[in-house]
């Protein structure tokens, strides 16, 4: 029997580490989680359930679509998805709820004034009795469920990339996004730019080799003319592969939008200028082959400001180069010329071809002459991608990555390249790579961290999961994709059965893994720093692409998550003890519903296993409005942070807490750590 006058006991279990489906239950340090979905590790320390993503095409994002309400005496009949008209002002908009004397709108043009009718179909159904309130609903319950319904009007308008099957690249460049998808019969792939009336597929433009290029030189702007054919193009991007102009032999390409007429074999003239360079036929429109897997890279060749473009490749054409206007294939003179991977080392471009590893000249990402300082690198294996590395040699490093070793490239160019074996048996898997504080990727045995060991003077691995052994042995054949989160300091993998793991990290240490469980698969994403936040997009098999760390849902979807802790003994394994309460720190951005629930004794039948509600409990976390010109517009009941109590009731030797919720309108919420209080009983023997 546990003695009623012990004091009661206080143990402050921190929520920490992440899933551990490996090390057994009592050498577990305390706050490591049994299983866990769609949550992820706080930098600085804690739980959070995950963060939304949303259809793009650049049109206005879901997640900022606005409400208002409007206070009315309503007469007649409005109904949902209606639009209504302020018949003095001419404002309208689209209706997402009503009430006994208000009506929500979104999607607002104009402004509707107070005592003015509301028409449904050119007919008054209702007056206003005030001017709209703006994002402004009198609870905070209520704000978070317009907002919501607001998104869900923006949504709709919002389409797929046109064509079919993937979309398998996406390029976030000059803050504007791209995407490939197939187009509708497969016969070839397209590339779409995102504007403010959506997803817009691009020209990609022409391309026409030249020869004996004299001593005018072809610049970009200048018109050509075809001496025989008349036929005229504006020169939008110059190529010279060989030769030079100077000496009468320089050898290229010239790249334009459109031409007027069609050429032939014959001489160009530049306006007075004649046969400043000979061609053998008419130009050639730049297509692209279907279902390659997009992989690109931004870098800045010429080295002022405004000049960095983004480079890619796709494993079916050929690598390329874009500028947001001006799309140029790159021509390296192999004769199956598409590569695979793509990076840039030393003010080179560097492609691979296979176990092949080959760099541009100098500064020239069009020329890949080995007399102008081109070279190439067999490796043995298929290479599986590249990476930057801070080395041991000045000036750091280039690690080539294949599926059972790793390459490195040492040296500034050709005259001084050295390439080693740097591990066997140690390497890669496709799409996997990814540059945080290290290198991390995914190896047949787990995920790896390539980190810069200078006391040696060399590099040394570190396997980081071994906590998620069982999940990554899963998964490993099924990788789509990786990316980093530069502001949660995570590496995130993808998998084709649309799950995820995210990976926290601290410096070179690992804050633990946590599973996802997506509604949408991820073909293709991109990280990059925008104009002032992080941005992250993907492409799915559906056609559509999404952006993600926006939102509250999963694309309108709820968001299903739970942390299920391991079981903790409260430092005394064989000691029974009253279980009596639990107090959660939570703290967030706005309102949000979750549960809190629990299991004694190692979840055993032996003893009475709670039922708990996911969405019981609320807590509105620091989302107090207060405009100084209207003090009273104020939720006064706002936290910055709360201790959630849950009572608990039973006896046991340890104890599993549970957070779960499900939404789709519910902002992240921060779990840091729970406070037990229990009473201690007998010792079990």
């Amino acid at each position: 029997m546990i003695a009623q006058f012990q004091p009661d006991q206080m143990k402050y279990l921190p929520f920490q580490g992440g899933n551990d489906f490996t090390t057994p239950i009592l050498q577990q340090p305390p706050g490591r989680l049994r299983f866990s979905r769609n949550m992820e590790i706080d930098v600085n320390s804690g739980y959070n359930y995950s963060q939304g993503y949303e259809r793009y095409d650049g049109r206005l994002k879901p997640s900022d679509g606005r409400y208002q309400i409007l206070a009315c005496t309503i007469t007649g009949t409005i109904a949902v998805t209606n639009t209504v008209t302020g018949d003095t002002s001419g404002a309208t908009g689209v209706v997402i709820a009503v009430a006994a004397a208000y009506v929500i709108v979104t999607k607002v043009t104009g402004t509707f004034q107070d005592a003015e009718g509301l028409e449904v179909s050119a007919v008054v159904q209702a007056t206003t009795t005030d001017d709209p309130f703006d994002n402004d609903a009198p609870t905070p319950l209520l704000d978070v469920t317009y907002k919501n319904l607001a998104a869900d009007v923006y949504r709709a308008d919002i389409a797929a990339v046109p064509g079919s099957g993937s979309v398998f690249g996406v390029l976030r460049y000059n803050n504007v996004l791209y995407a490939w998808r197939n187009n509708v019969g497969g016969t070839a792939a397209v590339m779409h730019k995102s504007t403010a009336a959506g997803w817009v597929a691009l020209d990609l433009g022409r391309e026409l080799a030249f020869t004996s290029g004299g001593t005018v030189e072809i610049t970009e702007g200048a018109t050509i003319t075809g001496a025989t054919s008349g036929a005229t193009a504006v020169i939008t991007r110059v190529v010279l592969n060989t030769g030079t102009w100077a000496g009468g032999d320089a050898v290229g390409r010239v790249i334009f939008a459109s031409q007027t007429g069609t050429f032939q074999a014959e001489n160009l003239d530049i306006g007075g200028s004649l046969n400043v360079a000979t061609i053998a036929g008419n130009s050639g429109a730049i297509t692209l082959l279907p279902s390659g897997k997009i992989r690109t890279y931004q870098f800045n060749f010429g080295g002022a400001a405004g000049t960095k473009r983004a480079y890619g490749c796709d494993g079916v054409n050929r690598g390329f180069e874009f500028d947001g206007t001006v799309y140029v294939p790159i021509n390296t003179g192999m004769a199956t010329d598409i590569p695979s991977h793509i990076t840039a080392f030393k003010y080179q471009l560097f492609f691979a071809f296979g176990s092949s590893v080959q760099n541009s000249s100098i500064g020239d990402p069009y020329n890949w002459s080995p007399v102008l300082g081109a070279s190439e690198f067999g490796v043995g294996d298929d290479i599986t991608g590249f990476s930057v590395e801070r080395g041991s040699q000045t000036g750091g490093a280039l690690a080539v990555f294949s599926r059972n070793i790793i390459h490195m490239i040492y040296g500034n160019n050709r005259t001084d390249f050295t390439m080693i074996p740097l591990k066997l048996e140690v390497g890669a898997l496709e799409d996997s790579i990814q540059v945080l504080t290290n290198t991390i990727m995914f190896d047949d045995r787990g995920i790896i961290n390539l980190r810069a060991a200078q006391e040696f003077g060399n590099f040394q691995d570190t396997i980081l999961s071994q906590q998620v052994t069982s999940f990554i042995k899963a998964k490993k054949r099924l990788i789509t994709v990786s990316c980093i989160v530069r502001e949660k300091n995570q590496y995130r993998i993808y998998f084709s059965d649309k799950t995820a793991l995210y990976v926290t990290m601290d410096g070179g240490d690992v804050l633990g893994m946590m599973p996802q469980q997506l509604n949408h698969c991820v073909e293709s994403i991109t990280s990059v720093e925008g104009a002032e936040d992080e941005e992250i997009f993907f492409g799915s098999d559906d056609g559509f692409v999404y952006q993600m760390e926006r939102g509250t849902s999963f694309d309108g979807d709820d968001i299903e998550w739970f942390g299920i802790l391991q079981y903790w003994h409260c430092d005394s394994p064989r000691v029974k003890k009253r279980f009596k309460s639990a107090a959660i720190e939570a703290e967030g951005n706005g309102y949000a519903e979750y549960g809190i629930g629990y299991e004694l004794g190692y979840g055993s039948s032996n003893h009475n296993q709670p039922d708990y509600d996911i969405n019981s409990l609320n807590g509105n976390f620091g989302d107090a409005r207060w405009d100084v010109s209207t003090f009273g517009d104020f939720w006064w009941d706002a936290d910055i942070a709360k201790l959630q109590r849950k009572r608990l009731t039973g006896s046991a030797e340890n104890i599993s807490l549970i957070l779960a919720g499900a939404s789709d309108k519910f902002e992240p919420v921060r779990f840091s750590g729970a406070i037990l209080r229990y009473k201690v009983g007998r010792i079990i023997r």
